[in-house]
């Protein structure tokens, strides 16, 4: 019975044997069935997380060029608003479009509530 283990299991090592399917019948393979299954699944578990975070990376790459886009977007506008209030860049405009409006003379004064 020993003799004819050892002869079936050198005989066994053909490539057509692990091609055809012949090793998915040996005994370790048959007791370990479980564990090489868990062993894909983790494989595989493993691959798509790796998958996924690559493409969530991704992501974050790409929203982070459009968020600072529009921060320096904002920046611009924000500049180009400050310097079109300012008081000189009014009463240039003013003149330019020829209307009428000087500014006023006279001081500001404050109203106040009765009781304030």
């Amino acid at each position: 019975m020993l003799v004819s283990k050892q002869t079936k299991k050198k005989k066994k090592k053909t490539l057509s044997h692990i091609f055809g399917g012949g090793l998915l019948t040996e005994d370790f393979v048959i007791r370990q069935f479980k564990l090489l299954v868990l062993i894909v699944f983790l494989i595989i578990i493993f691959i798509s997380n790796r998958y996924y975070c690559m493409k969530k990376l991704t992501e974050i790459e790409n929203l982070t060029t459009i968020l600072q886009d529009v921060k320096y977007e904002s920046l611009i506008i924000s500049t180009e608003l400050t310097s079109s209030c300012r008081r000189s860049h009014i009463e240039e405009m003013l003149i330019n479009k020829g209307i009428e409006l000087r500014p006023s003379k006279a001081s500001v004064y404050e109203i106040h509530r009765y009781g304030d």
